[in-house]
């Protein structure tokens, strides 16, 4: 119900216009200094591409070559490599050599969780 009255552009509001200092004060001692929050926004912004996605999904199943990503996604390897190295940039993956091939997977355990819990908390509406 509350997601249907949003969708229909409802939005519930306060009638009386109160602050709530300490409210107010709890949340400005706790305050993300704005280089933390642009670094934050970049890093979410990793997860705002359907291929960077498709990839991170893909690497939190398995370790997976570049050959194996290009077949799985379809593209060509010049487009798998250049999200490759945003994602490696932004350090949600890493990858490793053997012999003439390079093996992608998440950097660490908190890209696979953040996955996870965006994945539930879609699934938990459906």
């Amino acid at each position: 119900m509350e997601n249907q009255e949003k969708c229909n552009g409802k939005i519930d509001v306060c009638s009386d216009h109160v602050i709530h200092q300490d409210t107010l004060n709890y949340i400005y001692e706790r305050a993300l200094n704005d280089s933390t929050v642009n670094d934050l926004a970049e890093f979410f912004k990793m997860f705002g591409d359907p291929t960077r996605l498709r990839i991170l999904h893909a690497l939190s199943v398995a370790e997976m070559c570049v050959c194996d990503l290009c077949e799985y996604l379809g593209m060509n390897q010049s487009a798998v490599s250049h999200q490759l190295k945003i994602l490696r940039h932004s350090r949600l993956i890493k990858y490793r050599r053997e012999g003439r091939n390079v093996y992608y997977s998440l950097d660490d355990e908190h890209i696979g969780q953040i996955m996870k819990v965006g994945l539930e908390h879609l699934m938990e509406n459906k």
